[in-house]
């Protein structure tokens, strides 16, 4: 079922993405009156699932969801329809326009995607605000994994800024460690100021950290008890506070963690704080996984804040939070370009995008990861490559400049270059997801 939850997630905003990325290069055609023989949502090779003709244009949905294109005519582009190319050009094809306007369909896509990121925006923090966790509030600061260990942070660590610059949400803090330049993180611990620096080369080792490298500190407070558990038979109850085992005395959650995984297949006593009663010891078996059977509250005495939007306050928010998405994905780039830090291990194709998205469906998170989505695929689109948008802005421009235009020759073999370019791109995202899934 969770399966399913996530794939029809993945498709329903896949496709808003490409009808709204398609509909840029279409509307930009049609403002220039130039002629759209196709404009489908998936690929149709051989056969379509529907299909209708309206004016000039065919309209339709194909049968492999891996994305959708429009058919300008008179353009190089997948279809590779060299029998059309071979004619003299017409008034109403892409090839007789003038650069500029070639130009704007080309961007219409991209600039679709971005408004559209733009505009999800807006009407998220209208709708459902934004609730956030102010550094200041960390008041026990922060715990650690391995990872976070051999970075160099310890539990309890506070924050205090990034490469000197202060953060007012801690969601900026584990992105900006990551994606900063030159990385030193200033830390208060025991009353002193600690200056923890971070390499290149243990970058891969964040990427990797399953949970995060860093979390919020909280106390070990039981917002769940598993049925059927070791802690159910035992009497522990959601809301439990425990403060102790075996009379030492404990108070957050890494804490309680590393205690169980040194008390595995052992049975050890647990206090208790309840708000309707006073202190209580609890016995109860730690199995094999050094686990109890609890979920925690991961925010436990840890004051969260909620901000509403107006309308109109909502606009400067939204834009503000798009251009701030735009600009960490691109500084992702230069991670993953960057040999020493093996990014380009991360990579995924949809197999880790489909992960993405909730267990059970959630407007509010289907809508923020479709607006990230729209981002990746305008950013990825402009990227100079044959057989991408920015492959042909790049040929445009290049015309604009020079005055010459490629032969339909060169952008012939052009077009061949960059799919093969990106099949290899696909094939190595899905080598890694099917490594992440078996290994």
């Amino acid at each position: 079922m969770v399966f399913l939850i996530k794939t029809v997630q993945l498709l329903l905003s896949l496709s808003i993405l490409v009808i709204i990325h398609e509909f840029g290069h279409f509307g930009f055609a049609k403002l220039f009156k130039t002629r759209v023989e196709k404009f489908y949502l998936f690929f149709d090779p051989w056969f379509s699932l529907f299909k209708f003709k309206k004016g000039e244009t065919e309209y339709g949905i194909g049968w492999i969801p891996l994305g959708g294109y429009v058919k300008i005519a008179g353009m190089i582009d997948e279809s590779m329809d060299k029998e059309q190319m071979a004619l003299p050009p017409k008034p109403d094809e892409f090839r007789s326009k003038k650069a500029w306007q070639r130009l704007l369909i080309m961007l219409g896509g991209v600039i679709m995607n971005f408004v559209l990121a733009g505009v999800i925006y807006i009407l998220v923090l209208f709708a459902w605000g934004e609730d956030y966790i102010p550094v200041e509030n960390m008041k026990y600061g922060i715990s650690v994994d391995s990872t976070g260990y051999e970075l160099g942070f310890r539990n309890g660590d506070k924050i205090i800024s990034i490469n000197n610059k202060k953060f007012e949400k801690f969601s900026e803090i584990q992105k900006e460690i990551l994606l900063s330049d030159n990385k030193t993180v200033q830390v208060e611990r025991d009353g002193k100021i600690v200056e923890v620096k971070i390499k290149d080369s243990q970058i891969k080792s964040m990427i990797d950290s399953k949970h995060g490298f860093i979390g919020i500190r909280s106390e070990f407070e039981v917002a769940d008890v598993l049925k059927n558990s070791n802690a159910e038979k035992a009497g522990i109850k959601i809301g439990d506070k425990l403060i102790a085992a075996n009379d030492s005395s404990l108070k957050f959650f890494d804490e309680y963690v590393h205690f169980f995984k040194n008390h595995k297949n052992e049975e050890v006593e647990l206090t208790v704080k309840r708000s309707d009663a006073q202190n209580k010891k609890i016995s109860v078996m730690v199995d094999s996984l050094g686990h109890i059977g609890v979920r925690v509250n991961s925010l436990a005495g840890i004051e969260t804040k909620h901000q509403d939007y107006s309308f109109f306050e909502a606009i400067p928010a939204g834009l503000s939070m798009g251009v701030e998405k735009v600009s960490d994905y691109l500084r992702q780039f230069k991670l993953i370009f960057n040999p020493e830090t093996k990014a380009y291990n991360s990579l995924g194709s949809f197999g880790t995008i489909g992960s993405m998205f909730p267990a059970q469906w959630d407007w509010h998170s289907f809508w923020l990861l479709t607006a990230f989505l729209s981002i990746m695929l305008g950013v990825v689109n402009i990227l100079p490559i044959p057989a991408l948008d920015g492959g042909h802005v790049m040929f445009v421009l290049f015309e604009m400049i020079t005055g010459r235009k490629p032969s339909d020759k060169f952008m012939e073999y052009a077009q061949i270059g960059g799919f093969v370019i990106l099949m290899s791109l696909m094939l190595f995202a899905l080598k890694n997801d099917i490594v992440r899934f078996f290994f």
